[in-house]
């Protein structure tokens, strides 16, 4: 990529990561006086935190893809469709604001809610599925993507027109509620996104796509502006706003800046997440029976229906080491991934 080029990227994320400070530290004053509160139980007295700060990290996004797209307007010849790019942000505003409806859907009273007493029920199982489809629409729009995949170590399946309109829906759907199984944690599901970023980012630069690498730099901007709000001792909860953009702007990611098969292998621990929920149908909580030590003990004993149960019955956890680890665990993923890829295998 010239130098020029680079410029265009640069620009608008540290604009993305500036909006995303300032929207961020405004939506924390303004969800807590507006009662969009949920207790966090992992500390040694519950601490009420806002929730829904993906709000600030989607403004952000769109507002960094906007600073494109007038560039591309005014200054420069712009290397990309500026329509792909609004159906981008479209998509990411839509699902945010599914899951911001999730978010402030919280009880007077607490309620039994993945096998734990709390004030926030959120949408139904069979709601949260069929709405975040929404987010969908846009990319469907427009065809976004390329209909030639590669499926790893099977090799490249050209999927015609099931593509924008079977495989995106589905992909976004499965995408954005996976990676909103994983999470619970301060940092966890903040630093898995940021790493997964990198790993988008480097991979769009190194195999010169483009606008994989502007949403790429756009989102790692966003997300890393947020992350120190949400380490541990978090001053605001991400919630379904946040991991539901994220699942769709990673779709984006993968099918306009073609890689899919990528994309998969730094998803696995989101996929496994899925399945091992599927074991208890749902009903389940990743998160653990704090003890006086400030460690956590699994919720169901051997039985491990979550990464976060792994970790726990591996050693004795805090928070901060769930989050770290699974952190980590991203990142042998996204290193896994660049192997295959560099390999031949994919």
């Amino acid at each position: 990529m010239a130098y020029n080029t680079f410029l265009t990227l640069l620009v608008p994320a540290l604009i993305t990561f500036i909006i995303t400070l300032v929207s961020t530290k405004f939506v924390i004053g303004y969800l807590t006086s507006s009662g969009i509160i949920i207790d966090d139980k992992n500390k040694e007295k519950s601490v009420p935190l806002p929730t829904s700060g993906g709000i600030a990290v989607a403004f952000g996004i769109i507002v960094g893809i906007l600073v494109y797209a007038f560039g591309g307007t005014f200054i420069f010849t712009p290397v990309v469709q500026i329509s792909d790019l609004f159906a981008v942000g479209l998509a990411i505003l839509l699902i945010a604001l599914v899951g911001f409806l999730d978010d402030i859907h919280i009880k007077a009273r607490k309620v039994m809610t993945t096998d734990l007493l709390d004030k926030k029920q959120g949408l139904r199982q069979w709601q949260k599925p069929l709405l975040t489809v929404i987010g969908a629409l846009p990319l469907m729009a427009i065809n976004a993507g390329v209909s030639v995949v590669a499926v790893p170590f099977l090799g490249t399946l050209d999927l015609g027109i099931a593509y924008p309109l079977v495989v995106l829906p589905l992909a976004v759907v499965f995408v954005s509620n996976a990676f909103n199984l994983l999470g619970g944690y301060d940092g966890l599901q903040t630093g898995t996104a940021l790493i997964a970023s990198i790993g988008f980012l480097i991979y769009s630069i190194f195999f010169g796509n483009y606008i994989g690498a502007l949403l790429s730099a756009i989102l790692f901007a966003s997300v890393l502006a947020f992350l120190p709000f949400n380490t541990y001792r978090a001053k605001i909860m991400p919630g379904d706003s946040f991991t539901y953009a994220i699942g769709a702007i990673f779709v984006a990611i993968m099918a306009m800046g073609n890689a899919e098969d990528f994309g998969v292998i730094l998803f696995i621990p989101w996929i496994i997440e899925f399945f091992l929920h599927l074991r208890k149908k749902f009903h389940t909580t990743d998160l653990g029976v704090r003890q006086r030590d400030g460690t956590f003990k699994a919720p169901y004993g051997r039985k491990i229906y979550s990464l976060t149960h792994l970790v726990m019955n591996l050693k004795r956890a805090t928070e901060i080491d769930i989050a770290l680890y699974l952190s980590l665990l991203e990142v042998v993923f996204v290193l896994l991934g660049f192997g295959l890829k560099l390999g031949g295998f994919l």
